[in-house]
């Protein structure tokens, strides 16, 4: 019997959760130059960003202030300096909105902006995808684009949570 509901559960789950697919961004296309809006409400044109620094990180994760978010945030926050020494802009994107960024933010005291993108035109602009859970909302999937000179050079489809900035890291030395 125990069987048969985890069975019946884990079905409904699937059935439950639906996602949208985009046509991936890959390594040698050019970053999309999408504007969203920032943690504090301000417009940001990620293509005003790309030229400003060696590197851009744009990462995507699925909610601000959740256990896998958290950790994926503090691994860019706690290496901060020697992602900033390497000439990388990080910014974090998510569905969530500027309120809810602006707090995660604060709470984590992460040194880089968030975008808040409820409207999914970011993630859109760089064929995140999208999940859907009935009842829950939707969740950007946990994604990363490493962009010099405006072109991808670097992406990371299931990025790791606590390991993101080390495989940034790793990549830069490697000479991407």
């Amino acid at each position: 019997m125990k069987s048969t509901l985890s069975t019946l559960f884990a079905f409904a789950f699937a059935l439950a959760m639906s996602s949208t697919a985009k046509a991936e961004l890959k390594v040698g296309d050019s970053a999309p130059s999408v504007t969203g809006v920032t943690e504090t409400g301000q417009k940001l044109n990620l293509g005003d960003v790309y030229p400003k620094q060696a590197y851009t990180l744009v990462y995507f994760f699925p909610k601000a202030d959740t256990p896998g978010c958290t950790a994926q945030g503090c691994s860019l926050r706690d290496a901060y300096e020697d992602l900033t020494k390497k000439g990388v802009a990080v910014i974090g994107v998510s569905l969530d909105n500027a309120d809810a960024q602006k707090a995660f933010k604060e709470k984590y005291h992460f040194p880089f902006t968030l975008i808040a993108d409820p409207d999914q035109t970011v993630v859109n602009a760089f064929g995140v995808k999208v999940k859907s859970v009935i009842g829950f909302g939707s969740f950007a999937s946990r994604e990363a684009f490493l962009i010099k000179g405006g072109k991808i050079v670097w992406t990371d489809y299931s990025a790791k949570t606590s390991k993101q900035a080390e495989d940034v890291l790793k990549v830069i030395a490697a000479g991407s």
